[in-house]
């Protein structure tokens, strides 16, 4: 399906390309949360008459994403869990447990902007990304610990690397 993209969608494109997609890419993920239109003539049509207000509400997301990622520099978390001697979680640290731990700093990070490559099932000092915007990245550090010396013994080792 060939679709007009309404935003920069990572990997497939900027906003205004016209870019072809599987069908279902485009009915589940695309249309509904209007990041895409149909590239019919209508649409395209629509598009070139949105386009500036689509482009000033873009530049807006962004500057807001590039203040959030200021005020996230240097951002860390201690995540306490119960483990084994070993050092093997008892369960594993997900994308909701780092957007829950970063919403009790105080700011309003949703969880799907939250990327891990693969849940976190072992203590450490993990950088964790969070996709602000297309265009903006902020990595931040996650501690997990079985308590809180611990978390201030990794956080030393850690610094001297």
């Amino acid at each position: 399906m060939e679709v007009i993209l309404l935003e920069q969608v990572e990997k497939l494109g900027k906003m205004g390309d016209k870019v072809t997609v599987k069908n279902g890419y485009a009915r589940n993920y695309l249309l509904p949360q209007n990041k895409a239109l149909r590239a019919t003539e209508a649409n395209v049509a629509y598009f070139e008459k949105q386009k500036a207000e689509l482009e000033a509400h873009n530049k807006a997301l962004l500057e807001s994403a590039n203040k959030m990622a200021e005020s996230l520099k240097g951002f860390k978390t201690v995540l306490i869990r119960q483990a084994a001697e070993t050092g093997q979680l008892y369960g594993s640290v997900t994308i909701r447990d780092i957007a829950a731990a970063i919403n009790e700093a105080g700011y309003q990070i949703e969880r799907r902007l939250v990327t891990l490559e693969k849940p976190i099932k072992d203590l450490g000092i993990y950088q964790v990304k969070i996709n602000l915007h297309p265009e903006v990245v902020q990595t931040i550090m996650v501690n997990v610990a079985r308590s809180a010396d611990e978390a201030s013994r990794q956080e030393k080792a850690y610094s001297q690397e």
